[in-house]
């Protein structure tokens, strides 16, 4: 499996996003590492099956085993923060704010690959799960560490193709048994 593979299955009506999945991957100012981290955690974050099973591999083999897991947990714990920040901010009465937030974040103390990248994963995947509050948080983060805009922004393009191969992808699946 592959990103040949993946392109395959995208239906002529979304040649667009074949097109754009060339372009992130593709045209980036991203090191390999913050790449292929933000692919795979996006991959996750899109809970597509088929998009993960064709980009785990590829990942796997660019990534080093720390980045990999490392990516892995970027999407675990903002699976968790986003959808409880989101919440928060979400919910009228500001009290929620001020309550403490009870949950184990250990891997954001020391993520075992360089913060940048980590914080990278951690917005790719953010944009996916529409966690405005998270979103400000680490690109307040990303931008005060040198990160410029174009970087933060190959981020998120990756996310939105990402998520939108999974999205057409698993809707091809579904629609091949009921059409």
């Amino acid at each position: 499996m592959s990103m040949d593979s993946l392109k395959s299955r995208l239906p002529g009506y979304a040649d667009d996003l074949r097109r754009n999945l060339d372009a992130v991957l593709g045209r980036t100012g991203l090191t390999a590492q913050q790449l292929w981290g933000t692919v795979l955690a996006t991959a996750i974050a899109s809970r597509s099956p088929v998009v993960l099973r064709e980009l785990a591999p590829e990942a796997r083999a660019k990534l080093s085993p720390e980045a990999y897991t490392a990516a892995k947990s970027a999407a675990a714990v903002m699976a968790v923060n986003n959808v409880f920040h989101r919440t928060r901010h979400l919910l009228s009465d500001p009290g929620y704010g001020t309550l403490r937030t009870g949950l184990r974040m250990n891997v954001l103390g020391d993520p075992g690959v360089a913060r940048v990248d980590f914080e990278l994963w951690s917005l790719a995947v953010s944009a996916i799960n529409a966690c405005g509050l998270c979103l400000d948080a680490h690109e307040r983060v990303l931008r005060k560490a040198g990160v410029d805009r174009v970087t933060v922004q190959d981020a998120f393009r990756i996310a939105s193709v990402v998520q939108a191969v999974g999205v057409t992808l698993d809707a091809e699946d579904v629609l091949a048994g009921i059409e």
